[in-house]
């Protein structure tokens, strides 16, 4: 065998050596691309999973958020309709007639003015006042309507102002209005 031979000889085996590390690298690098694409794959599938809960979280939220807006302002608009339906109340009696008001104030003071000395009323029933009762007038108040009746020394006071029977029926029945009204 000549030197020809054995260069030949181990060039091919070099060849052949090489051939088979350069087929075992690109399998390896084969089988490392096949794993970051199935990684990426799963990677991407996760990330758009989480994407898609965090804009179904946002969805939800903002559909809560302009929910309890709404809630809000259906119970600003019912306040509303009840703060003028206590107003237009309020005006009513305030405007009550002579005769209905004479009738109303004569209850009140005929049911209480026994074991009282002083009566208050609005300037406008002082007249009618002094003629339904033998109680002092003692003043003058600031109301729509009505009397304040007090003992001698001031201890017990009974308050019959057409305002604060109003607030108080007003406190005491304003769920059923709320029901009557907003079903």
């Amino acid at each position: 065998m000549g030197l020809d031979a054995i260069v030949e000889e181990i060039k091919a085996k070099g060849k052949k050596e090489a051939d088979r590390i350069s087929g075992e690298t690109y399998q390896e690098v084969s089988k490392i691309i096949a794993e970051a694409q199935a990684s990426a794959a799963k990677i991407k599938v996760a990330r758009e999973e989480a994407v898609r809960k965090e804009i179904d979280r946002m969805r939800q939220q903002e559909l809560s958020g302009a929910n309890l807006e709404v809630k809000k302002a259906i119970l600003n608009a019912r306040k509303e309709i009840l703060d003028e339906v206590y107003e237009a109340a309020r005006e009513s009696i305030a405007k009550l007639p002579v005769e209905k008001n004479q009738k109303i104030l004569k209850s009140i003071i005929e049911k209480n003015d026994s074991g009282n000395s002083k009566i208050f009323s609005r300037s406008k029933d002082a007249s009618t006042v002094k003629k339904l009762t033998k109680l002092k007038l003692a003043g003058e108040i600031d109301c729509i309507g009505g009397v304040v009746i007090e003992n001698e020394d001031g201890t017990e006071v009974l308050d019959f102002r057409y305002d604060m029977i109003l607030k108080n029926v007003n406190e005491q029945s304003l769920k059923q209005v709320s029901d009557i009204l907003f079903g």
